[in-house]
């Protein structure tokens, strides 16, 4: 992972988790912590931390900080020395970076003058997909609403906080995963040493880059490095105007590009209900709906915690919705056949997901019931006595989460909340 040695990591290292801190930029603002959709953060002492149990990769805390006080974590551009046969696999995305850009082939060709030997377009990847996901509602085999599985964070989401919609996750690979697992197939045909590949995905997002560290879906992570947009477009631009010959590499159609933007998955169903949420707050209230037995009549729920869909990513250098339309002007000019599984010879079992995510019990205030049901009955003693204002002063998002902390001796026994200190222990 990309380290500076000025910047701290505060999540665990083991857990991989991609969001870092700034400790001298911090100023303990609250602003994240409010915002935080699992409540992974606390400011103690000045500082924001961050619960990396918790933690979903979103990038919200990192888009909202205006101190820039947290950065997203990814592998340097330095390990393109790591592997003798380097694969690029460039999402959707990252064609909406440049301005007047007529031709993906120019993006992907500069892809191969900055040092790949290969490219394989994630969007090609998420037609196949489309191909599945199709043949897996005519089968009717999942519960309805089916929620895609393309953005990890939503993903990570529901297995923490929404356990009883995991039973409706679409059960494909991400884009991502199926066009490592293609690429990498692809070259060993070619003859290339298996030893000497390294997939290197270029990210919109730290919830990806946190994903294919882990291996989201999969028995073991198809691709070896994540890189990120900003820095590939960085080199890419320079590259692009030098360009003296231009291969022919490009072959998704509107399809595939359609995926970089927020309800690109969800219209490539065709006939089916659906409805497409971007942004995490959006996104929480559709999966709130869903537990409460909402949106019965709807088919296929596409949600994307960036706002825009990928192009919202915070490793990305464009504003969202200027990338967002220039992947609409792209969309009209490219062929309206999409790719399918079967001109690869591929069944759908090829894409599905190897093994399925782990639920994670994350909130469980104790694995012993009894201890559970004191420590809830404690709580709610504590928020009796609490202001229920959620100012935050306390170091935690709400009253809720302060009496949890209190209970779980995250912070000492007999810590007082200071709204009520200062008012002389008044509601």
């Amino acid at each position: 992972m990309a380290r500076n040695s000025k910047i701290k990591c505060v999540l665990d290292e083991k857990a991989l988790h991609t969001v870092m801190l700034d400790p001298d930029k911090c100023k303990g603002c609250v602003t994240c912590m409010k915002r935080c959709p699992t409540e992974a953060i606390r400011v103690r002492n000045g500082k924001a931390s961050v619960a990396y149990e918790r933690c979903i990769g979103c990038g919200e805390c990192i888009r909202l900080c205006r101190y820039q006080a947290k950065l997203p974590s990814h592998d340097s551009w330095d390990t393109l020395n790591d592997f003798k046969y380097k694969i690029a696999l460039p999402p959707p995305s990252l064609y909406g970076q440049f301005n007047n850009l007529e031709n993906i082939d120019i993006v992907l060709n500069g892809l191969l003058a900055i040092g790949f030997d290969d490219v394989f377009e994630v969007g090609e990847a998420a037609e196949y997909i489309t191909d599945v996901t199709r043949e897996l509602m005519k089968e009717k085999a999942i519960k309805t609403p089916i929620i895609s599985t393309a953005c990890p964070a939503i993903v990570e989401l529901i297995m923490m906080k929404y356990h009883n919609l995991s039973g409706q996750l679409l059960s494909t690979l991400a884009p991502v995963d199926a066009a490592a697992k293609l690429a990498r197939e692809r070259a060993i045909a070619k003859g290339i040493p298996a030893e000497d590949i390294g997939v290197y995905f270029i990210s919109p997002c730290p919830a990806k880059v946190f994903a294919l560290k882990m291996g989201l879906g999969v028995n073991r992570p198809y691709v070896d490095r994540v890189l990120s947009v900003a820095d590939a477009y960085m080199r890419l631009v320079p590259a692009m105007d030098k360009l003296t010959e231009m291969k022919t590499i490009s072959k998704i159609s509107s399809t595939g590009i359609h995926w970089g933007i927020s309800r690109g998955e969800a219209n490539s169903t065709k006939g089916l209900k659906t409805i497409a949420a971007d942004g995490v707050e959006q996104c929480v209230k559709i999966l709130e709906a869903l537990e409460d037995g909402g949106l019965q009549d709807i088919e296929f729920i596409e949600l994307n915690a960036c706002i825009g869909g990928c192009v919202g990513g915070v490793m990305n250098v464009e504003n969202p919705f200027v990338a967002r339309a220039r992947l609409h002007y792209l969309l009209r000019k490219q062929k309206k056949e999409r790719n399918k599984i079967a001109d690869i010879e591929k069944d759908k079992e090829y894409f599905l997901w190897e093994q399925s995510p782990m639920v994670k019990d994350v909130f469980k205030l104790d694995d012993n019931r009894i201890t559970a049901m004191h420590k809830l009955m404690e709580i709610e003693s504590t928020l009796s006595t609490l202001p229920m204002v959620d100012c935050g002063l306390c170091g935690a998002p709400s009253c809720q989460a302060f009496a949890e902390d209190l209970v779980n001796g995250v912070i000492p026994a007999g810590t007082k909340c200071p709204r009520t200190e200062d008012s002389g222990g008044a509601k």
